[in-house]
């Protein structure tokens, strides 16, 4: 009996929960589809079948130029850190070198530091390299912020791996970089794919970055065409909350696709077998 009381206490928590955060979702998407220039924010199920103003919005938004700079940012990102990451992880964790500790403890200031209190001096240092109103002003100093977590985080990953497939490794003659390439990183993956949907959704929602760094120029993350978009229409809730929902649509896909792959990751060591 206690069994099947948890059980129907356990699924019933999980159904509230699942419905308290479905609905916003819900309204959301609901509202997308309403008539256009309609007054106020109104949840219209019978009336939520304009689908046209995904269109409308994507056409005078700007969404297709502004999702294509994001994509170019954010994967480009994406992959460059994640790349960066698991070497530094593993040199940390495994390595022995002068100062390891020292210069780990410098590279996690990159996670303390906000950025916030570095945007200013940043943007003039790479306005006097002509890297400012580019591609390259936001791509460097984002590798820059998520490298200094993803070494953090595999690191940590390292740290608990099973250390006795490292040795044997070592033994039977493999280099530090045969040992990363062929026995850790296939083991690592599940953290490796977690590590990009976190990166994939910081740089995509990533705002204030882009917009001081891209200021002198016409292009335009998904972000902040967003919120330029609600400036210009900011009374029209059916194009606002479409335009939202094609910004965010990316985010979703990735996690969805990735969801297995980032729950192990994210639970990996959680269990010590």
């Amino acid at each position: 009996m206690t069994g099947r009381s948890d059980r129907f206490w356990g699924y019933g928590l999980l159904i509230v929960a699942t419905i308290i955060a479905l609905t916003p979702i819900l309204a959301v998407l609901v509202l997308s589809l309403g008539e256009p220039g309609r007054v106020g924010a109104q949840i219209d199920f019978t009336n939520a079948n304009n689908w046209a103003n995904y269109a409308d919005v994507w056409t005078k938004g700007g969404f297709s130029s502004s999702m294509t700079t994001s994509a170019i940012i954010t994967i480009t990102v994406v992959l460059v850190s994640v790349a960066l990451s698991v070497p530094a992880g593993y040199g940390f964790a495994l390595m022995a070198f002068k100062g390891r500790s020292w210069i780990f403890y410098l590279m996690v200031l990159g996670i303390l530091i906000p950025l916030e209190a570095m945007i200013i001096p940043l943007y003039f240092d790479l306005r006097s390299v002509q890297l400012a109103n580019n591609y390259m002003g936001v791509i460097l100093p984002e590798i820059g912020f998520s490298v200094a977590f993803g070494t953090f985080w595999m690191r940590a990953y390292f740290l608990q791996s099973a250390r006795s497939l490292v040795e044997a490794s070592w033994l039977d003659g493999a280099n530090s970089w045969q040992t990363l390439t062929r026995i850790l990183v296939p083991l690592a993956r599940p953290q490796m794919l977690t590590l990009s949907v976190l990166f994939f959704v910081w740089n995509w929602n990533d705002f204030l970055l882009p917009l001081v760094m891209l200021s002198g120029s016409d292009l335009q993350t998904a972000p902040m065409s967003l919120v330029f978009f609600v400036g210009q229409r900011s009374t029209d809730y059916a194009y606002l909350a479409a335009a939202a929902v094609i910004t965010i649509t990316p985010v979703i896909i990735v996690f969805v696709a990735l969801q297995r792959s980032f729950a192990r990751g994210i639970l990996a060591g959680a269990v010590k077998e």
